[in-house]
């Protein structure tokens, strides 16, 4: 398959034409169809697009974890703006430094909620309200003006190695990223992607663009299975998820609390990790459980859009070993 694409907004498009019924993203809750997704990304933003008075500008979305954030992020690019992942849940000094900032043109919501008093003279738009508008989108959106230098979205840092910082990220370092993580890894038509990393951490950028790419499915995991995984496990296996491109972190909670022991996802044919070193023997159980599934370690910053080496685990390794990463 070929990506010759400008603006990532053209794979969701693409993929809606090319494959219409199927399930483009799922929830604990709710799933959308490719063309129930396009229409809504496009009637969404039509509608914000009309509120807007500038493209190019920071919108925030305050982040469910659920199919709305996604109907957002893609809104916000169909007006001609771009996306910044918000954790509502962040302390308020942290969240007002942020908001100070972006200056952003508005604040997206799809019914949770914010201190007041931390975007006053900022727009808060409800989603629900711009599904209500559902204007008819034009044949000149503003996203099909844009370049792809344009930023697509900014993700703050965890601020671990000093004061958390934005990271501006352009349409075109998602699609040459995503476009090499197509081509080395061949992902498979039928690919279903269980999306574990918060939308506000770069890990999830290679669920969201590589699943549309592809006219695959994305389904999103809820944060609070992880903590009892027998129900983790039992949603992996009746989503037939069949990739998993998670943190170490929650690779490893899973397989120390021996969630393995009570079910294997066996429809799970690759299993890619990153964000700090695998522990060897909780890779093992995982290799294991899964000896048919294609593992991989993942390695790189935020700043050059998610990763920039691999390597693939042909072997298991002891303890006293460390796994490459690329």
């Amino acid at each position: 398959m070929t990506f010759l694409k400008i603006n990532v907004l053209s794979y969701l498009e693409a993929s809606a034409a090319r494959v219409p019924d199927r399930v483009c993203w799922a929830d604990a809750a709710s799933a959308l169809t490719y063309r129930e997704a396009w229409t809504a990304v496009c009637e969404m933003g039509a509608a914000l697009s009309a509120r807007l008075s500038a493209v190019n500008m920071p919108v925030c979305v305050l982040l469910r974890h659920d199919v709305t954030d996604l109907l957002a992020f893609f809104s916000i690019v169909y007006s001609g703006n771009f996306y910044v992942p918000i954790d509502p849940a962040l302390p308020a000094v942290r969240l007002r430094s942020m908001l100070e900032t972006l200056c952003p043109a508005a604040i997206l919501t799809a019914g949770n909620d914010i201190d007041a008093g931390l975007t006053k003279d900022i727009p808060v738009i409800s989603q629900q309200a711009l599904r209500a508008e559902a204007p008819i989108p034009s044949a000149a959106a503003p996203w099909k003006q844009r370049k792809d230098t344009d930023l697509l979205y900014v993700i703050f840092t965890s601020g671990s190695t000093g004061e958390p910082k934005g990271v501006s990220i352009c349409h075109r370092s998602v699609i040459d990223m995503v476009e090499q993580f197509m081509h080395a890894f061949a992902f498979a038509d039928g690919t279903v992607w269980g999306n574990q990393a918060p939308f506000d951490f770069d890990v999830s950028v290679k669920d969201i663009y590589s699943s549309i790419m592809t006219g695959a499915q994305l389904v999103l995991i809820p944060k609070e299975y992880f903590s009892t995984p027998p129900r983790l496990l039992d949603y992996l296996c009746d989503k037939k998820v069949t990739n998993l491109t998670w943190a170490v972190s929650a690779l490893t909670l899973v397989s120390a609390l021996k969630g393995l022991n009570y079910r294997v996802p066996e429809s799970v044919k690759r299993v890619m990790f990153s964000g700090e070193a695998m522990p060897p023997k909780q890779l093992r159980i995982w290799q294991e459980k899964l000896p048919e599934a294609k593992f991989v370690n993942l390695y790189g910053p935020t700043e050059i859009t998610c990763n920039c080496t691999y390597f693939p685990i042909e072997r298991q390794y002891e303890d006293s070993e460390k796994i490459p990463a690329g």
